[in-house]
């Protein structure tokens, strides 16, 4: 079946052509040929009554046209207790200080939308007078219209190239996006999004001397890895596999979808086991060398995301997603995964840089290399963008590999789809793909230790202060990813006399010293867990289909499909994307 039309999703998203279909040999339509429980009756709870909910906190958000990945984050980001205390419990404060232009203010925009949400004000049942008039036209069904959330997304999504459009986007970037703005316009010293992160250790080792480094890092959500390997009804899958292939040859209806049954204990083992570390130069050897790593929380988060990583690519390069039933627990321990630090009998790599590796006639090559934004391969570009990649990620794969093809590009791609401004806009020339790289090939700091302009700008360009970036790549030797995250983790940097200022005022601050600044604030306690609620996605891709929300509140499960909310009968904690837990004492 289409997608139901509150969603305000084209047909042209799913493959669907309504003005060409024609039937098939056997009297079936196009569109009958497909699985007949398919992801989006299940997790849209589809053939079951549901009853509306109304009142204090279940309020809907209007579809402003693919608006459902904002809608869903929101929903669960509104449901935690900090958050609404320090937006909707500070309403005062907030409104009356808010600037002559509230529309262009972050906090204003959230206390807002936190109101309505919470407040019961938008969402309250029909009058005995609408009910009758219902019964009488033969339309019993409550109407349910939510708020618009237009004004906020504006706000949320100005100057971000993909969120400002009218596009599907993945609801996991806009959590990270939005806990970025959250840092960044902290109200005093109170800010709600320090329950999110926490410390990941990540011990490296060199597989010839045995030797090891231990680093940490932020971070704001788990992903944990599909281990598809581990069903357990691998037979079943083939038998359907080649069913499924035999009826689409023949045109005959598709058999009833069987899903990959995945036991959430692989997943978790396949995040703590260790990975290739791709070229890893070893400090002890002096040499490239094999290396591997693993990741440990170095602190547990108030309140733990996790991410289950169903996007891939298949072996065409076609991005894909996993299909899977997971058996999320409803009590989750990571305790097992907390970290450890340098053991016993372990010897630490030294602690030198690799050397700059610089070819003969490199900085004039590569500068010869780059080509006039204006000159960008757009052919080489759509084609990239075609296969659901940001444009403007796209833009800069053809730009930093000088118009050689979208298949170099594509490498390039895939390189950097992890960084924190892969999507933001092509900006200035850099050395190659080294400017978005974030690696230290622009060579150690000069004799006043001030980093390369071509960095600076870079963080510059996402909307921070020149001495914000400068303070980061110096904490960071120049490392852009890591100094992305310290600047995510020192809010508190932004202005250095506004710092010393908050740090003296704060009677719970730790003493800072010049030489070893104040670490990131974490919320660390039990790895004790206890799910509240997840996020599902329907669709092929996370450009594409419809985002929903499940809460638990109350003691039951609540579903919040844009501005439809109900309780809920059967929520499909097996097919969820996001999963959100909260920390519960031992």
């Amino acid at each position: 079946s289409p997608a139901p039309s509150g969603n305000l999703i084209p047909y042209s998203h799913f493959g669907i052509d309504m003005l060409h279909m024609h039937g098939t040999e056997n009297g079936l339509r196009d569109n009958d040929i497909k699985p007949r429980v398919s992801e989006w009756e299940v997790i849209q709870e589809t053939g079951t009554k549901l009853k509306p909910m109304y009142g204090p906190g279940y309020t809907g958000l209007k579809n402003l046209g693919n608006s459902c990945y904002l809608s869903s984050v929101m929903q669960a980001i509104f449901s935690i207790p900090e958050f609404q205390r320090a937006y909707v419990g500070n309403l005062p404060r907030i409104f009356d200080y808010s600037p002559l232009d509230p529309t262009q203010d972050f906090n204003t925009q959230m206390t807002k939308l936190g109101h309505g949400l919470l407040s019961g004000q938008y969402s309250k049942p029909p009058v005995k007078s609408e009910l009758i008039e219902q019964v009488m036209k033969e339309e019993h069904k409550p109407q349910q219209n939510g708020i618009s959330p237009r004004m906020f997304k504006a706000f949320v999504s100005k100057s971000h190239p993909e969120f400002s459009s009218n596009r599907q986007q993945d609801a996991q970037e806009f959590f990270l996006h939005l806990v970025n703005l959250v840092e960044r316009n902290r109200i005093g010293s109170e800010n709600p999004s320090d329950v999110f992160r926490f410390l990941v250790e990540e011990r490296i080792q060199c597989c010839q001397t045995r030797k090891v480094r231990y680093t940490e890092r932020v971070d704001y959500l788990m992903q944990l890895p599909v281990a598809m390997e581990a069903a357990t009804n691998k037979d079943e899958l083939i038998a359907y596999e080649l069913t499924r292939r035999e009826a689409e040859a023949n045109r005959r209806p598709l058999p009833e979808l069987v899903r990959a049954k995945i036991p959430f204990s692989a997943c978790l083992q396949a995040f703590s086991e260790p990975e290739n570390v791709d070229d890893f130069w070893s400090s002890a050897l002096q040499a490239k060398s094999a290396g591997v790593k693993t990741s440990r929380f170095a602190s547990f988060p108030e309140y733990l995301v996790v991410q289950i990583k169903k996007f891939t690519f298949g072996l065409d390069w076609v991005p894909k997603k996993f299909d899977v039933s997971i058996d999320m627990p409803d009590l989750l321990d990571i305790n097992h995964l907390r970290a450890r630090g340098l053991q016993p009998g372990e010897e630490e790599l030294p602690d030198i840089s690799p050397p700059i590796v610089i070819p003969d006639d490199s900085k004039d090559r590569l500068m010869n290399q780059l080509i006039d934004p204006s000159e960008i391969d757009e052919s080489s570009v759509m084609q990239l963008a075609e296969m659901g990649f940001p444009l403007e990620a796209c833009r800069k794969a053809v730009y930093f590999t000088g118009n050689m093809g979208a298949e170099v590009a594509f490498n390039w791609i895939i390189v950097h789809m992890e960084e924190p401004d892969f999507a933001e806009p092509l900006t200035m020339p850099g050395y190659g793909g080294a400017a978005s790289a974030g690696a230290s090939v622009f060579g150690a700091t000069g004799l006043d230790n001030q980093p390369p302009e071509e960095i600076v700008a870079i963080i510059t360009s996402m909307g921070f202060h020149r001495n914000q970036a400068v303070q980061a790549l110096r904490a960071t030797n120049n490392n852009l990813e890591r100094a992305l995250d310290w600047i995510f983790s020192h809010p508190e940097f932004e202005e250095d006399s506004d710092f010393v200022i908050e740090m003296e005022n704060n009677a719970n601050a730790n003493i800072i010293s010049e030489a070893k600044p104040e670490g990131p604030r974490v919320k660390d306690g039990s790895g004790m867990y206890e799910l509240f609620a997840f996020i599902s996605h329907m669709g092929t891709s996370t450009m594409s289909g419809h985002y929903v929300c499940h809460i638990k509140k109350e003691g039951r499960w609540v579903i919040y499909n844009d501005h439809r909310v109900c309780a809920s009968e059967r929520p499909p904690k097996d097919l969820g994307y996001m999963y959100f837990y909260h920390r519960v004492p031992r």
